[in-house]
């Protein structure tokens, strides 16, 4: 047997374990943090696919640190104008920033530069796209009640950081497409009276497009805004730690009757593979498809306007907003001219965003429930809600097409202004259509789930009756699908009650009428004594 592979003398095990133990005991004695890691260990995560969209915005987060910190060693945040003389031949010898000649350099002569820039790209459009489905998750199944809520406001946070993020990435490389976008941001701050202007010649440095503006945006995007991230999603997963997890209702597959796993050893372990799937997917996707070739588009000249470019999804919703106004809406008053056609849609976004922030606080407003809940609804039990979801998702989706107006009508052969049209009544008409189909749906849904619950499934086995009568056999449901089926809190409106003074104040008819919109309209779950009229007929 050769010397290296010989087992070492017990004497060394054990001194090797006891100054192990000794660092170990150093440790623990100042931190505590023998008693933080089993505590933690033991909190249970449930393995439904719908919550792992919340792992992978965290695990896209980790990529963008990762690939980020990579970029920053070659990119230059500067405006200065320098002479391209790089690998990309088409724009050798010509005028542009110093931003634009080192992302340049990134993609054709730092070895591994462009697969990083794309794989820093691809997975900041998955950070947001994965925040919003796991929001969407969250609302239809009403995971934001108490005591979540706060949680609710710290992931939308998160959300529109997360959109910031985005865009001051997408500013930097000081290409045709990005410096375009900034010019739309800038009319968007113009826009907004008294303050407008002198808050671009702040964020600008002067007149657009000023001299500064790239060096401030990379501050932001490597600096404040991911330190502001950090701190929410540590304190997001601290609140998900202290509140227990929601869990949809079921069987456990522990002692504890949880669905789930303890962190520690399983859970952490399928987390593990799980951060390697998504940075695997990520790293393809970089490998074998283009974004932003900012070597096509050319430095930023504040002339020329690319034709059939769009803004990433992210913030499509907002230019979309602005392509949607009717022209005109402009006038002069107190010697100000007055954009109603940018103030409109910066006011009406700003409303979207906060009714969505606040709604965790409207619903329980309305509800006047005080309890906690950590069972997640079926959306068709929850009715109104998820046809306000509807209505929301069909307004941020109109929006979002409206940003991309030009390509739908080239691609169609349509009239820009058929397009336009097209999609101002989808934006204002459309959220009414989807909450009333939404809300129909599930009323129908929840009368399929009461037939069912009463009769039972359709067998498709046909019998003759000794009266000659043909009657289709139905089959029962067990004890525990039947009460999968009728599981659910039932909301009534809340009645009007006098105060202490005897009088019936404005606030609470308000209150009242709130509710009475909200679960007027519902269908009442199978109480025991239809189930007894079933059973027994």
């Amino acid at each position: 047997m050769s010397s290296d592979t010989r087992t070492a003398p017990a004497p060394q095990r054990a001194a090797k374990t006891s100054v192990t133990g000794a660092v170990s005991n150093y440790i623990d004695e100042r931190t505590s943090i023998s008693a933080v890691v089993k505590e933690f260990g033991r909190k249970i995560f449930p393995d439904h696919w719908s919550f792992m969209l919340g792992e992978v915005a965290l695990y896209s987060f980790v990529v963008i640190l990762i690939s980020g910190s990579f970029l920053t060693f070659f990119f230059q945040a500067s405006m200065a104008e320098v002479e391209y003389d790089g690998s990309w031949v088409p724009l050798k010898g010509l005028e542009m920033s110093a931003a634009m000649d080192s992302a340049l350099n990134i993609s054709f002569d730092i070895r591994g530069g462009l697969l990083m820039r794309q794989v820093h790209h691809w997975a900041a459009l998955l950070f947001i796209a994965s925040i919003g489905l796991h929001m969407l998750r969250i609302y239809f199944t009403g995971a934001f009640r108490k005591p979540r809520e706060l949680n609710w406001v710290i992931g939308f946070i998160l959300f529109i950081l997360a959109m910031g993020e985005g865009f001051t990435g997408y500013s930097l490389p000081d290409d045709l497409l990005s410096g375009n976008g900034l010019r739309i941001i800038d009319g968007l701050i113009k826009g907004i009276p008294v303050v407008g202007t002198w808050i671009s010649y702040l964020l600008f440095g002067g007149e657009f497009p000023g001299d500064q503006v790239i060096g401030r945006f990379y501050t932001l995007h490597i600096l404040l805004l991911p330190a502001i991230i950090v701190a929410l999603i540590a304190l997001h997963l601290v609140f998900v730690v202290v509140h227990k997890h929601t869990q949809y209702p079921g069987p456990g597959k522990t002692n504890d009757n949880v669905v789930g796993y303890p962190i520690l050893p399983v859970y952490a372990a399928k987390a593990g593979g799980f951060f390697f799937i998504v940075f695997g997917v990520i790293a393809l996707m970089a490998a074998f498809f283009t974004i932003n070739p900012i070597w096509n588009y050319g430095p930023y000249d504040p002339s020329p306007v690319s034709a059939g470019t769009q803004p990433d999804w992210y913030i499509g919703f907002a230019d979309g907003a602005l392509r949607l106004i009717p022209p005109g809406w402009e006038f002069v008053l107190w010697d100000r001219t007055w954009s109603f056609n940018i103030i409109v849609p910066l006011v009406v976004l700003g409303g979207f965003i906060v009714v969505v922030l606040l709604y965790p606080f409207f619903e329980a407003w309305v509800t006047g429930d005080k309890r906690e809940h950590h069972l997640l609804d079926r959306p068709r039990n929850a009715p109104t809600r998820t046809a306000i979801g509807a209505a929301g998702v069909t307004f941020y989706a109109s929006l979002w097409a409206a940003a991309s107006s030009d390509i739908i009508a080239t691609h169609f052969k349509m009239a820009m202004e058929h397009v336009i049209h097209i999609l101002q009544f989808t934006t204002i008409v459309g959220p009414f259509i989807a909450f009333f189909i939404a809300k129909r749906i599930c009323i129908a849904l929840q009368k399929k789930d009461r037939e069912i619950a009463l009769h039972g499934y359709e067998s498709g086995r046909i019998v003759r009756l000794p009266g000659g009568e043909y009657i289709e056999v139905h089959q029962q449901l067990d004890e525990y699908e039947r009460w999968k089926l009728l599981n659910f809190n039932e909301y009534q409106p809340l009645m009007i009650r006098p105060n202490a003074a005897g009088k019936i104040s404005s606030a609470q008819r308000v209150r009242a009428s709130v509710s009475r919109w909200f679960f007027e309209d519902r269908i009442e779950p199978v109480t025991s004594k239809e189930l007894e009229r079933s059973s027994h007929h």
